[in-house]
């Protein structure tokens, strides 16, 4: 059995993760390890961004807000088309 990559818990039915141009398989226990181990950060306040987030180049925030308080004054969140005349 193998170990998980994060927690070290030895489990049978483990998760494997393979990312494109890693040869490397990453095993996790639980979908929590893998997130805590492979999900990017945001560059303001350091929470996992587990969806789109908002990247400014290299910069990748968890929301608009964050993105602004490093100074990316028009940085917004994703806006419906639909949804942007009732704003």
């Amino acid at each position: 059995m193998r170990r998980c990559g994060v927690c070290g818990n030895v489990y049978e039915n483990l998760i494997e993760i393979k990312l494109k141009g890693d040869p490397i398989s990453h095993w996790y226990d639980c979908f929590e390890c893998a997130v805590h181990s492979l999900a990017p950060a945001c560059t303001k306040c350091g929470v996992k961004v587990l969806g789109h987030g908002v990247q400014i180049g290299e910069k990748l925030f968890c929301s608009a807000h964050c993105a602004r308080a490093k100074g990316y004054k028009s940085a917004v969140n994703h806006v419906v088309a639909d949804r942007a005349s009732a704003l």
